[in-house]
């Protein structure tokens, strides 16, 4: 029985589950499945439980803006689009040491909030403090989104996929051994890493509005990678790096480009910027993959940022690489209002996809996060801060750039780079000689040399080894050679005898004939292995050839003396020798 009072009560279970809309709908998932050759092959990649992470109460970063992100794009239809959906595997610790030292990623396994107090001046020298404070499973946090880029990358490379997606990653500004603007672990840069194995030029692009200084750092010194990135400077906004004259230093100068932005840029000054930057970009360094940063703290009305651009204008920037048909990796970043930043990575999940969407938003049980909008897809961002930037101003950053892509004399080689050291390994196995494998696999014969048999026929040649002998590959030569000697067919007659053949030019007929009885052996020397070396004919073999010719006493050829000449062909006559 239920009371009157429980039943008038609210609670959480009695409230509707999704947001009566009234007159404003929604819009309706897709359910027609992508043809596999149709478009670009597209993958997307969301680790399980990323979402369910939390930096802190206050704190800025929100990993829900994930769960949101993925609840769209569901919502939408979006995955019947997309050809391959993954929940990777999260990094190995070994993975995050690529680029990372090992005293700090063995801090971040170690740290939690229980025993942060003990290793006070751990954390201190690391940097987590303020800004990336220590929360719970925050290594596991760091694994997951870090294993996406990797597994992304690894994709790419094996060429089973055109376009990589993963929302979780894009956290530019961890150094190698401290974190650093709410980054533990540079995801970007161990993709990169991944990338290079592989690719020889990897464009790096940076559209979030803090510059990408963690992985411009990481790769300052390479030609190999040219980082791009757009990006608010004004000396004191954080980080606090990406001046215009910033290039690189090393093989790596001029293969570094800042293009530092004042407050409330709009849509069509940041597109014009965007588009001549990468496009003369593209020309020059020519890169055979592209990794693409999107942060959504660029977006208006942004918790943390100062920009005036709409979802449609940061969405047309990632529309603007993906037509350039180079393996493409999108990742995520910055972005602090989060129904915003849910909103703008949906729609670039839709454009890479080559999919068209309603304005009107899904039905999804986080419709309260958009009700202040009316569930729209793009809301009024623009507009709400001063723009400070000129056309001047930002043609005079244009030929800046252009001036130094004017030093890079044509795509860099990496003819001359160092292999990653499991395909060094992979060349150093290749190279070996068969004899080295055999002693690797205890079949070699120690301590002994082979030398390979001439297969040439009708060939001049001295020693007791016949080109024409069936003997295996694992039986001595020399021994091979004598059984045939022995085990030979005999002739007219029963006994042994050679066979036809012509003699080297300046031997005797008697000295050829001479050799035979010492070849075919008394009794005694049967039991020996080495037959008598002597100028041989070069014949098809002992003791299998009919003579050819008119028949000669045995005594005339014994006494005979006259070498014949250059073009003579010996015939011998197979008749029973005195033995």
């Amino acid at each position: 029985m239920v009371r009157a009072s429980q039943s008038t009560s609210f609670t959480f279970s009695a409230s509707p589950y999704f947001d009566d809309r009234g007159s404003h709908g929604h819009a309706e998932p897709i359910t027609e499945r992508v043809n596999p050759h149709s478009r670009p092959i597209v993958s997307y990649y969301f680790p399980k439980g990323v979402g369910a992470q939390h930096y802190g109460e206050h704190h800025p970063m929100k990993p829900h803006r994930l769960t949101l992100t993925n609840a769209l794009v569901l919502g939408y239809g979006l995955d019947k689009q997309i050809h391959n959906i993954y929940n990777p595997r999260a990094a190995t610790q070994a993975e995050l040491e690529a680029y990372h030292d090992h005293d700090y990623i063995e801090f971040l396994s170690r740290v939690t909030p229980h025993n942060q107090n003990e290793m006070k001046q751990m954390i201190d020298s690391f940097n987590c403090v303020e800004d990336c404070p220590i929360f719970s499973d925050m290594y596991d946090f760091c694994k997951m989104y870090a294993g996406a880029s990797l597994a992304a990358a690894r994709k790419l490379c094996a060429g089973t996929t055109d376009i990589a997606i993963n929302w979780s990653g894009g956290l530019h500004h961890a150094k190698k051994a401290e974190a650093s603007g709410f980054c533990y672990v540079n995801d970007i840069v161990l993709a990169i890493l991944e990338l290079l194995r592989y690719h020889p030029r990897v464009l790096y692009i940076d559209i979030d509005i803090h510059h990408g200084d963690g992985v411009e750092f990481a790769f300052y010194h390479t030609n190999r990678v040219m980082t791009v990135s757009f990006h608010k400077y004004t000396g004191d906004f954080f980080p606090g790096t990406g001046k215009l004259d910033d290039n690189g230093t090393g093989p790596g100068k001029h293969f570094c480009l800042n293009v530092p932005l004042k407050d409330g840029i709009d849509d069509d000054m940041y597109l014009s910027i965007f588009k001549t930057v990468i496009e003369d970009t593209v020309t020059a360094f020519r890169p055979t993959a592209i990794v693409l940063q999107c942060g959504a703290d660029s977006l208006g009305c942004d918790r943390l940022g100062a920009f005036n651009l709409s979802i449609a204008a940061h969405g047309e920037c990632v529309n603007f690489v993906r037509k350039f048909n180079v393996p493409l990796l999108v990742l995520g970043g910055g972005g602090y209002t989060i129904k915003n930043v849910s909103r703008c990575w949906t729609y670039e999940t839709a454009v890479l996809v080559g999919a068209s969407i309603p304005d009107e938003l899904p039905v999804t049980m986080y419709d309260s996060f958009y009700r202040e909008t009316k569930w729209k897809l793009h809301p009024p961002l623009t507009g709400r801060v001063e723009n400070q930037n000129t056309a001047a101003s930002l043609q005079r950053i244009s030929i800046a750039v252009r001036n130094k892509l004017r030093y890079l004399q044509g795509a860099p080689s990496v003819a001359l780079q160092e292999i990653p050291p499991d395909l060094a390994g992979w060349l150093a196995d290749e190279e070996r000689t068969r004899e080295e494998k055999d002693e690797e696999r205890s079949t070699a014969t120690a301590g002994e040399t082979r030398e390979d048999r001439s297969i040439a026929r009708h060939e001049f040649f001295d020693g007791d080894r016949d080109n024409d002998a069936d003997t295996a590959d694992d039986v001595p030569l020399s021994q091979s050679a004598s059984a045939k000697g022995r085990s030979g067919r005999k002739t007219r007659g029963g006994k042994r005898g050679r066979g036809r053949g012509r003699t080297k030019a300046g031997v005797s007929a008697t000295e050829s004939v001479a050799s035979v009885p010492s070849l075919a052996g008394d009794d005694d020397d049967e039991d020996d292995p080495s037959p008598v070396r002597s100028a041989r004919g070069r014949g098809r073999g002992r003791g299998r050839g009919r003579a050819r010719g008119p028949k000669a006493p045995a005594k005339d050829r014994d006494t005979e003396d006259t070498p014949p000449g250059d073009d003579a062909s010996m015939d011998v006559d197979p008749e029973p020798l005195d033995v």
